[in-house]
């Protein structure tokens, strides 16, 4: 067996030891989820997976005979398939329930973090409650779609820790209930947007890292919001690390200094900015939540037609005026008397007040279809308003989502938070998505995808992106495939679930249509890192990797370490080990506690809380909450623990 030593540290009080984490799943997201924190935060793993056909209850399978001990990298011990022995760290445990006893097996009462990511809800619930009745110091990460719910079991199981005689928010061990399509969401909006998924979520705003091509060759300059890295890639050796193997070749320089960055002639570098959308906004104007315009009540005809009715209401009671004599406001009565056929016949009165009520009559005439089509029109864009809209006639620059199931519903919200114009295309109007949908007034097209016309209806052809969400991969690839045909140079994403058929997709459109941006995405490898970084607990952010090195990104709260404390911002930052990106300018009864998470929906009046344009001289003070990017080995020099060295291959 092979042990897989941690490099990276946690916030745990002295006498609370350092246990292992535990990740219970059977699909690709528990696997996922284990290589992240094996290869990422190099924790020692224990994989909680289902057992299949024919085995006992519970064992631990031979090596090589798992594909979570494949996926791993690692071997597993031999057990006794009649025994259930206890599990050391790094294993791979199969169950065909996780019951209490697996639980135990696997080392729960010493394990740090427990994530439940079957894709049962049930299942997980289940196992959440026995994970913390068997340790109510373990930090809980659950994978539920289900946000109502888990917010009700995140409250419910925090106060079973405090009862146990436990401060969760001391001692970080709370629960953290995460969605794979609500993690996964902001990568693939930032991949439409920005066409990469390397982002960060930090108190609602999606960060990025951005490779910049050496200035030397034409590059970009703008340093974003600062430089995290300096590329190993020079103008003599292009590739750099990443072009080779050897293990003696210069890599990258993690958080450089100003000098380094600007001695630093002809190599690439890594910037952080915020993902932001330049393209064509939506319209103002919506039905949904808001007073409907004129432009949407009535259509043009109509409102060219009422206004000449007006102008001529307008000129007759000007004439009635000039030829009666009398008073301005009379001839206007009388006129609409006459309008409406409510006044008397003009026998016996001057020829001009005649004709002129004969005119008025017939603009009475002319009135009554026109207020019809009036009421027509007007009831049915209040009906229509329920509906579907269909995509307008001059719309581009857009973004084409193909379907509206779990994980497109959840794109769809985030893309329409950044106010990136979306048409829909879903092939049941059944669809989860749709009503959503229609709520938010998105143009949406229900079609099957694979026929002919349903793409034009919703204006590929002037479309910046596709992103294809469906849950078959192969109508994902022919949408992307038909989608190329009609324009080429269309940005592309695509959600493939099996890594080999995604890696053969994605050559092969880089191949054929080498100028545009092609993406192949799978859900579990997107939501892997937020889960991971939640199972290390609230402080951490996420991580980015550079070449093949690792930036982690953490809120710290300043007090209790003595380099931050007390310190310019100038002063704080060690090139190499860690440097403050932001300050949390919140109150501390006011903080998010996670700022990795999404804000909620009766949340959007909080005042922004972290400050990106930080002076260098600002002087950090005990109760302030820093947000930082540093290295692995810098995190752990922070936080005042020890890092371990990585193992080396079995």
């Amino acid at each position: 067996m092979v042990i897989f030593m941690s490099s990276l540290p946690r916030q745990l009080p002295p006498d609370r030891p350092s246990g292992h984490m535990i990740v219970c799943g059977d699909d690709g997201l528990a696997l996922r989820l284990a290589d992240e924190l094996r290869e990422v935060y190099r924790e020692q793993v224990t994989l909680v997976a289902p057992s299949r056909a024919g085995v006992s209850p519970m064992h631990t399978p031979p090596a090589g005979r798992t594909r979570a001990s494949a996926l791993l990298g690692r071997a597993a011990m031999t057990g006794s398939p009649d025994a259930a022995p206890a599990v050391d760290d790094g294993q791979v445990v199969e169950a065909r329930e996780v019951t209490g006893e697996v639980l135990a097996a696997a080392g729960v009462a010493r394990a740090a973090a427990v994530a439940l990511v079957h894709g049962d809800d049930e299942v997980n619930i289940r196992t959440a409650l026995t994970a913390r009745r068997l340790n109510p110091q373990v930090r809980l990460v659950i994978r539920l779609y289900n946000r109502k719910l888990g917010q009700h079991l995140e409250e419910l199981l925090d106060q079973a820790a405090a009862v146990a005689g436990l401060d969760p928010v001391a001692l970080d061990t709370s629960t953290t209930v995460l969605s794979d399509a609500d993690t996964a969401a902001p990568a693939l909006a930032a991949t439409a947007v920005a066409g990469t998924s390397k982002v960060v979520q930090a108190d609602g705003l999606l960060l990025r890292a951005v490779e910049r091509t050496p200035p030397g060759r034409g590059g970009v300059t703008d340093p974003g919001l600062c430089t995290l890295a300096l590329l190993s890639a020079t103008d003599n050796d292009p590739a750099g690390t990443e072009g080779s193997d050897r293990s003696g070749a210069e890599g990258p320089q993690l958080l450089p200094d100003g000098d380094a960055v600007t001695a630093a002639t002809g190599r690439g570098t890594v910037v952080l900015e915020a993902v932001s959308y330049t393209g064509p906004v939506l319209p103002p104007g919506r039905l949904a939540n808001r007073g409907a315009s004129l432009g949407q009540l009535f259509s043009r005809r109509l409102r060219w037609s009422l206004f000449g009715l007006i102008a001529c209401v307008l000129g007759l009671a000007v004439a009635s005026w000039l030829t009666t004599g009398g008073d301005p406001v009379h001839a206007v009565y009388l006129t609409l008397l006459d309008l409406f056929a409510i006044d008397d016949p003009a026998i016996g009165e001057p020829l001009s007040r005649q004709i002129i009520q004969l005119l008025s009559g017939l603009a009475g005439l002319l009135l009554l279809p026109v207020m019809t089509a009036a009421v027509l029109e007007g009831l049915g864009t209040f009906r229509s308003a329920s509906a579907l809209r269909r995509p307008s006639r001059g719309l581009s620059g857009h973004v084409v989502l193909l379907g509206l199931g779990k994980i497109g519903t959840r794109v769809l919200g985030r893309l329409k938070e950044l106010d990136i114009p979306v048409v829909c295309v879903e092939m049941d109007p059944e669809a989860r998505g749709v009503p959503v949908a229609r709520r938010l007034r998105i143009p949406t097209v229900i079609g099957d995808v694979t026929e002919e016309g349903v793409l034009e209806a919703a204006k590929i052809h002037r479309a910046h992106a596709l992103l294809a969400l469906t849950s078959n991969d192969t109508i994902n690839l022919e949408a992307a495939l038909y989608a190329r045909s009609v324009e080429p140079d269309l940005r592309v994403a695509l959600r493939l679930y099996d890594d080999d058929f995604a890696t053969a997709v994605y050559r092969t459109l880089r191949a054929a249509h080498p100028h545009a941006l092609t993406r192949s995405r799978s859900v579990s490898s997107l939501a892997a890192p937020a889960f991971a970084s939640a199972m290390m607990g609230r402080q951490i952010l996420g991580a980015i990797p550079v070449e093949r090195k690792v930036l982690l990104f953490a809120a710290v709260v300043v007090a209790g370490h003595p380099q931050l404390e007390g310190r310019t911002v100038a002063e704080a930052f060690r090139p190499g080990a860690w440097r403050i990106l932001a300050l949390d300018a919140a109150a501390p009864a006011e903080r998010r506690p996670d700022l990795a998470a999404a804000h909620p929906a009766d949340d959007e009046e909080r005042p922004p809380g972290l400050v990106w344009d930080l002076h260098p001289g600002y002087v950090l003070r005990p109760e302030d909450r820093v947000v930082l990017a540093a290295t692995r080995q810098g995190l752990a020099e922070l936080l005042r623990r020890h890092p371990r060295p990585h193992p080396a291959a079995p």
